[in-house]
């Protein structure tokens, strides 16, 4: 063979690249478990050492991988690492929060704290929190009836109607504008605007909902705007090929295919306000008593009863809050399931 033919002949690549053996990981991990502990025998607080532990994984197993697997393999591990290094971290906070919320608020849960208010009619008479769960779901629901119709409607008229024009243009502006509004400034304009026309001292659940419904708005109509344009144009060009009118368009196909996306952006701004203890403190008051009618009187919420028994420093005060944080929690499960499954229902079906 001759020289030429020496350089230029192919040379043979092996098919299967080498691999790290099947437990690398566990042994891997394993090490970074014993960095752990040594760091944590030397008096380092249990954070620091599972700090150190981590990253002794992400550095060992992307070594030994670059010694086996090369540096493309390496590359894949130390990713793959820093990825779940960032799940791990970001439930971390999640996990504490619920656990702290469930262990100091369960043991306050019971038939009287659920089913009783703050108003005592006997001097031994035990306290709940039932006015305030009446409260919280008075005024959240009103919430919900003003701003899920009005959001919508609005989503509607910017996708299907405006078209970019000068008057969508100036509505989306406002849009952005009500997202990064503090909550507290929604509660002024609903304390200012019951006062002019109640006067001076008016407190009712109605006002809550306006305040909040400010908040609810903009979550909506961003939400149900991203939904609707995710539906593609070909449905609507269908439609009008067969002679079907715009409006019924919109309600026939438009909205039934992007309903469970809508559904979930009404659960997440009602989630988002759920929690709003300023606005509710300005214009929906504070009370012991039971009070189911939004338009008369004073109507207190969840949040604002954890805020109220906060400021007492006994620890009767701080089971009832923490029970009445486990129950709010609670509610905004409930409620997200329930849009889950709703939206499973009306999503439209796919053939096989």
């Amino acid at each position: 063979m001759s020289a030429v033919d020496e350089v230029t002949a192919p040379t043979s690549l092996p098919l299967v690249q080498p691999q790290l053996p099947r437990g690398a990981q566990a042994v891997t991990a394993f090490i970074a478990g014993c960095v752990t502990a040594l760091f944590y025998v030397m008096s380092l607080p249990l954070a620091g050492a599972l700090i150190l532990g981590g990253l002794a994984y992400l550095v060992v197993l992307p070594v030994w991988a670059l010694a086996i697997e090369g540096r493309r393999g390496a590359t894949d591990r130390m990713m793959t690492g820093l990825i779940w290094s960032a799940f791990v971290v970001a439930m971390v906070p999640l996990t504490s929060l619920i656990w702290t919320v469930v262990s100091k608020g369960l043991p306050a849960i019971n038939t009287t704290f659920l089913t009783f208010s703050f108003f005592k009619t006997e001097i031994t008479q035990p306290v709940g929190i039932y006015h305030a769960i009446i409260g919280t779901l008075v005024i959240t629901l009103g919430a919900a009836i003003i701003s899920v119709p009005v959001g919508v409607m609005a989503a509607i008229y910017l996708v299907e109607y405006g078209k970019k024009n000068r008057l969508a243009k100036v509505i989306t502006f406002l849009i952005d504008v009500m997202t990064g509004i503090p909550s507290i400034v929604a509660g002024l304009f609903a304390f200012a605007l019951f006062t002019l026309f109640a006067g001076a001292g008016y407190q009712s659940g109605v006002g809550g909902s306006v305040a909040l419904s400010l908040l609810m708005v903009p979550i909506v109509v961003r939400a149900t705007e991203e939904m609707l344009r995710l539906v593609p144009d070909d449905l609507r060009e269908a439609a009008y090929a067969l002679g079907t009118p715009k409006w019924k368009t919109i309600v026939r196909i438009v909205l039934p295919t992007s309903i469970g996306g809508i559904i979930t952006g009404i659960t997440l701004s009602i989630a988002r306000v759920i929690g709003e203890t300023a606005p509710l403190l300005l214009i929906a008051g504070i009370t012991t008593r039971t009070n189911a009618d939004p338009f008369s009187g004073a109507m207190t919420s969840l949040p604002v009863l954890i805020f109220n028994v906060n400021l007492r420093a006994d620890d009767e005060s701080a089971t009832i809050a923490w029970g009445a944080a486990l129950v709010l929690i609670v509610i905004v499960m409930a409620l997200n399931l329930i849009a889950r499954v709703i939206g499973k229902i009306y999503a439209p079906k796919t053939g096989n």
